[in-house]
């Protein structure tokens, strides 16, 4: 359910992180439109952190890949890869408020990155924020095959490391259903949600693991 807002607020990184908080995110018709609209879908889409799939052939390319895997290095790149429009995203919501609230939310250790980087070249990644025991996806993107898949992959071992409860994917597409993506109803997703703001995830606890 959208729902637009009729009121001129300001929108801060408080502001957005307290919408996350009550289970609402915001969006743009598109990347020139300056306004941002509220989101509440009827249906939320997830990844149950102990149902992620790969396939067995992705498993093996993801072993044999030659790519590096890195975490909050260049917020700009992954989030102009989540707003280029291409043969694969025809549009973007990711206007210029997003970018710069957002990248302020990366500045104080809220919003996050995971990158896949084929040498110097930065092939895919996703973007999100990290708030208590939860973590709110907005966007990936992939330059090269399978790139996105590694992103999320490592996402999820990050997110079981560091003793996160709930993956919010906004929406389910065909690609996140194929990595384990499922719908469930606003007031399931809302008591989720409550319990997972109780708990205190640590995005870093991969790193200090020395894995």
């Amino acid at each position: 359910m959208s729902r637009p807002n009729p009121f001129d607020v300001e929108i801060t990184p408080e502001l957005i992180v307290r919408a996350y908080r009550a289970g609402i995110f915001p969006m743009a018709e598109d990347a020139a439109d300056e306004d941002l609209f509220w989101v509440s879908p009827e249906q939320r889409g997830i990844i149950p952190l102990d149902g992620f799939q790969l396939s067995t052939s992705l498993r093996k390319a993801m072993r044999k890949s030659s790519f590096a895997i890195r975490v909050d290095t260049d917020f700009p790149a992954v989030i102009e890869g989540c707003a280029t429009v291409g043969k694969d995203r025809h549009s973007t919501w990711i206007n210029a408020t997003i970018r710069s609230v957002y990248g302020e939310l990366f500045r104080r250790g809220i919003a996050h990155t995971v990158e896949v980087w084929d040498g110097p070249d930065l092939v895919g990644g996703l973007y999100g924020l990290a708030i208590g025991g939860a973590f709110f996806g907005e966007s990936m993107f992939h330059r090269a095959t399978n790139a996105s898949k590694m992103a999320m992959a490592h996402l999820v071992e990050r997110l079981n490391a560091g003793g996160f409860v709930l993956l919010d994917t906004q929406f389910v597409t065909d690609h996140l259903v194929s990595l384990g993506g499922i719908e469930i109803p606003r007031a399931e997703y809302e008591e989720r949600l409550a319990e997972a703001l109780e708990m205190k995830g640590d995005w870093h606890a991969w790193d200090n693991d020395e894995r």
